[in-house]
């Protein structure tokens, strides 16, 4: 056994000192930005079979250092909220103990919404859907009566439904109804909702964008009577928020997103603009607004963190009960979520903060709002490798010459190599996150801190190699 793994170390060794170690690291050099591209390959261009081949054998090879990255970038330097163009009406616990579980009764939802109106808000949008009717409505109650009480329910039957009641608000209302996206079959879902127009301008991007075959909407009553519908998804990568779709697919037509439809009502258009070409969505409008988007309709979401955001919140019991501050409200955008325990939709954000799902949807908005986009543009991931591919191979050619001043310096310097190396990375982290900073792109350090580390480490595995197996040597060689 001894003999054997000896035996495959010489040749590890000597394949390594091979040219100097040359082939060895072109190997990795091309190899690695391969599968680097493959975690990430331009949509607008054809990606050959064997790199989906190797994306699906390598499915997170690049992808969970690139996220994990991006992260710590917003950690370091979160988003500082420079306006507050949203306000949340939130159904906490406060207000479900004083006015009753949820779900509500429509005609109690009705009420709150009534409430809302009543303050000026620019547009409301509920981040509740209602795809089944009300089993409180007097006409479901008067199904459920003895026959004995025939008088009872034909009163009960004379009386407004309570989605009329629903419907009749929010057709007085600038609301919007959200809707959930679903790649598969439930009872109570549908292949189609009503939405605003979308204007495309270009190629239709229908097969670059998010798409879905199901949702969950409310009853077509409701959605007849609201002035909009979008979708309420957002996109999960191992479990955290990062990206938010603005425009996505149902079907064969492309639907909006709650922030964008938000925008629609507010500045009064009457459809939503898309600008595609050949690699995918290139932005997304309403009005004179363009909002510049990955080439899948979704834009990366720079948080900020929901301790700086908690003033949005109004109790929804406030509200019913009068006792709000009209300027909170006038002139704003209001999402109606429910933050109750046990009732709300908890997301984790890129800051690893949990918070609801409503509270992603405002950030969206905030950040459209104040015009502050990160970006990943398919350009940038193309920089990104040809400076891989010019530094490493730059490293390639000069590293193993013996008579360099590289190689003079490590033969004057034994941990010069160790000190280059941490100044170079750290000098790569530093002008990244510059980047970030100063222009809100996402350059992708770790990749190239991971493949050029890899290059350098073939030139100094023979000696690594040596050092070990000379180590071995001397341990089994007794003294005397």
């Amino acid at each position: 056994m001894k003999r054997y793994y000896d035996l495959w170390l010489a040749r590890i060794r000597n394949l390594l000192r091979a040219a100097q170690g040359r082939p060895v690291a072109l190997l990795v050099l091309f190899g690695l930005s391969l599968i680097n591209l493959s975690s990430e390959w331009p949509s607008n261009i054809p990606r050959p079979a064997f790199v989906a081949a190797l994306d699906e054998t390598l499915p997170d090879s690049f992808k969970t250092a690139r996220q994990l990255l991006f992260d710590q970038y917003q950690r370091r330097f979160p988003r500082i909220p420079a306006a507050q163009p949203v306000t949340i009406v939130e159904i906490d616990d406060a207000t479900l103990a004083t006015v009753g579980q949820w779900p509500w009764p429509r005609n109690r939802l009705a009420s709150l919404i009534d409430a809302i109106a009543a303050l000026k808000p620019l547009a409301i949008g509920l981040d509740i859907y209602m795809p089944e009717p009300d089993q409180t409505s007097p006409d479901k109650v008067a199904g459920n009566l003895p026959a004995t009480a025939a008088a009872l329910a034909a009163g009960l039957r004379a009386l407004p439904s309570h989605e009329a009641i629903l419907a009749r608000s929010l057709r007085a209302a600038p609301t919007i109804l959200g809707a959930a996206a679903l790649d598969h079959p439930t009872f109570a879902a549908s292949t189609d909702m009503r939405s605003a127009p979308i204007l495309v301008h270009g190629t239709d991007p229908l097969a670059r964008v998010q798409r879905f075959d199901y949702v969950l909407a409310s009853l077509p009553e409701l959605q007849a009577a609201a002035h909009g519908q979008a979708m309420l998804s957002v996109a999960l990568e191992q479990g955290v928020v990062r990206r938010i779709p603005l425009v996505m697919g149902l079907g064969e037509k492309l639907v909006p997103g709650l922030p964008m439809e938000m925008f629609r009502l507010a500045t009064g258009s009457s459809a939503i603009d898309v600008f595609a070409d050949a690699s995918g969505v290139q932005a997304v409008g309403v009005a004179d607004a363009q909002v510049p988007t990955q080439p899948g309709g979704d834009i990366w979401l720079h948080f900020a963190s929901i301790r700086s955001t908690l003033n949005r919140y109004v109790s929804a019991r406030d509200i019913l009960q009068g006792t709000v501050d009209p300027e909170r409200f006038r002139n704003k955008l209001v999402l109606v979520g429910l933050t109750g325990t046990g009732v709300t939709d908890m997301r984790t954000t890129a800051l690893g903060e949990l918070v609801p799902g409503i509270e992603v949807q405002a950030q969206v908005i905030e950040t459209i709002f104040e015009g502050r986009f990160l970006r990943r543009p398919t350009w940038l991931k193309w920089a990104e490798s040809a400076f891989i591919m010019t530094f490493g191979l730059l490293i390639i050619w000069y590293v193993p010459r013996t008579q360099s001043r590289f190689a003079g310096f490590l033969r004057a310097v034994p941990k010069g190599s160790t000190i280059l190396g941490v100044f170079l990375h750290l000098l790569n982290l530093f002008c990244c996150f510059y980047i970030f900073i100063r222009f809100g792109l996402l350059v992708d350090a770790a990749s190239i801190f991971i493949i050029l580390s890899a290059v350098m480490g073939c030139f100094f595995a023979p000696a690594l190699l040596h050092f070990g197996e000379r180590s071995g040597t001397e341990a089994r060689t007794p003294p005397g």
